[in-house]
């Protein structure tokens, strides 16, 4: 499994409170680690504030066999087509999330351009979406008979 956290998310617990809360990255990857040792996943971080370095890394967690992405692009989910495409070329099921409620942000962030290529997208919930979206995946590879291993990058 993969997390994949984009541009200013290093920023977490600083940039702009009210929106964002004031956990850091580090403390979300904290709280997913704990979710995913409880499933008995393995769990690595990642996270770039550029574009092809994500793209970089969605390849070659695809390459390694994850079972699942967790994305949270930050601004690329309004305009990256090259991330789109990044999803879509690997066979790895994708949840978008947010942790902000996108549909009630400003006009130019309401569009995901991301969020076609994913299986789900999770937004509005705070840093708990992070450990919804591992469930939904965790879920989802039971049913399918998928490996239970998690990478989060983030």
């Amino acid at each position: 499994m993969l997390i994949v956290n984009g541009p200013n998310l290093n920023r977490l617990g600083k940039r702009e409170p009210d929106v964002y809360g004031t956990t850091t990255l580090d403390e979300v990857i904290a709280l997913v680690r704990a979710r995913a040792d409880q499933l008995g996943w393995e769990v690595e971080a990642f996270q770039s504030n550029h574009e092809g370095a994500l793209i970089d890394e969605i390849h070659r967690g695809a390459d390694a066999g994850v079972a699942g992405m967790i994305l949270n692009p930050g601004a690329l989910t309004h305009y990256s087509y090259a991330l789109y495409d990044a999803i879509v070329s690997v066979d790895v099921p994708a949840v978008e999330i947010h942790i902000s409620d996108i549909s009630a942000r400003e006009d130019w962030r309401r569009t995901s351009v991301t969020a076609p290529a994913c299986v789900a997208m999770i937004a509005g919930h705070g840093i708990d979406g992070y450990v919804e979206a591992l469930q939904l995946l965790h879920d989802r590879s039971q049913a399918t008979q998928q490996p239970q291993k998690l990478r989060v990058l983030g």
